[in-house]
């Protein structure tokens, strides 16, 4: 906790060091990617006839597998699969372009530049890494995916397993319900956790592709907590504007079918909110990877030297 306290402070102070540079990011790259993410959170994918075909071919998937339909666990887990491909779907042309390039440019001020910048790095600095980004972004979203699938998998065995030893009490349905929302929300954090990390050594190091999964797990080794920890505040934060977007935006919205301009102007502000959130999200990782890259340089130093005490 020590340690995430004070990488946090860090990204703080960093965020505040380069303020000017960091809100242009913000305004100019960032505000169309919260922009789509917080309407991708409004609009209901059950008005598209796509999705809603998707969404009774998911259901009927999930029961022919062996998932309880009377589970509020089976009906909460095909709204969100639907919800997530939606949001991916609405939001994928915003983040290979702008959230790739503001990352690239976030990434730039934090490692490169000591000294305080007015105005965002120019932008040949950030399509150097660019199309590293890419790659690993593509790389990290078939790592999501295949973890999404091998937590199917096993809760798939779980309630087969169940229903194979006859099972089939409320109360076992909802235990095993619970644990698996347990599990599928600590694999999944994780998960993301090691696909950020990821994006900053693509973008530190110029690499691209699974390697940068790879440096990351190792850097992460023995403080997935800590991870965990810095996680926690940037998702809770997003969440909650993401509440409030659907408060002071979208209802009234709904009530008078129609925006003036103060609705308006608070869904700008929501949005650029949201927006620094993003970028303070971005900066934490950052430093999170600069502490472990540190405590990893010193283990590989002391390594030889510990050898060579136990050879003499």
């Amino acid at each position: 906790m020590g340690l995430a306290i004070k990488i946090i402070r860090r990204s703080i102070n960093a965020l505040f060091h380069n303020y000017h540079a960091f809100a242009a990011t913000a305004a100019i790259l960032i505000l169309p990617v919260s922009a789509s993410v917080l309407l991708s959170q409004t609009l209901a994918p059950s008005s598209f006839p796509a999705l809603r075909n998707l969404s009774s071919r998911l259901r009927l998937l999930l029961e022919a597998a062996g998932f309880p339909a009377s589970s509020e666990f089976f009906t909460l887990l095909n709204v969100k699969i639907i919800q997530t491909i939606f949001s991916f779907i609405f939001t994928l042309p915003f983040t290979l372009t702008f959230l790739l390039l503001a990352k690239a440019s976030i990434v730039h001020m934090v490692h490169y530049s000591p000294r305080r910048m007015i105005t965002p790095p120019p932008l040949s600095s950030s399509l150097r890494v660019y199309f590293a980004l890419l790659q690993t972004h593509v790389f990290n979203s078939f790592v999501i995916l295949s973890a999404n699938a091998a937590v199917l998998s096993v809760l798939f065995l779980a309630f087969n397993i169940m229903d194979a030893l006859g099972v089939s009490s409320s109360n076992a349905i909802f235990v095993f319900s619970v644990a698996g929302v347990i599990l599928y929300s600590v694999v999944l954090a994780n998960v993301m956790v090691v696909c950020n990390l990821a994006m900053i050594v693509s973008a530190v190091e110029n690499c691209s592709g699974y390697l940068p999964v790879l440096k990351a797990c190792v850097l992460i080794r023995g403080r997935a907590a800590t991870a965990m920890t810095l996680a926690m505040p940037a998702n809770l934060s997003m969440a909650a504007i993401e509440a409030l977007f659907q408060y002071r935006v979208m209802k009234p919205y709904h009530l008078s079918r129609r925006l003036d301009i103060s609705t308006l102007g608070e869904a700008f502000s929501i949005s650029y909110i949201y927006s620094m959130l993003i970028v303070l999200e971005v900066i934490i990782s950052c430093m999170f990877y600069r502490s472990c890259k540190s405590e990893y340089d010193c283990q590989t130093e002391l390594e030889p030297d510990e050898k060579g005490a136990l050879q003499a």
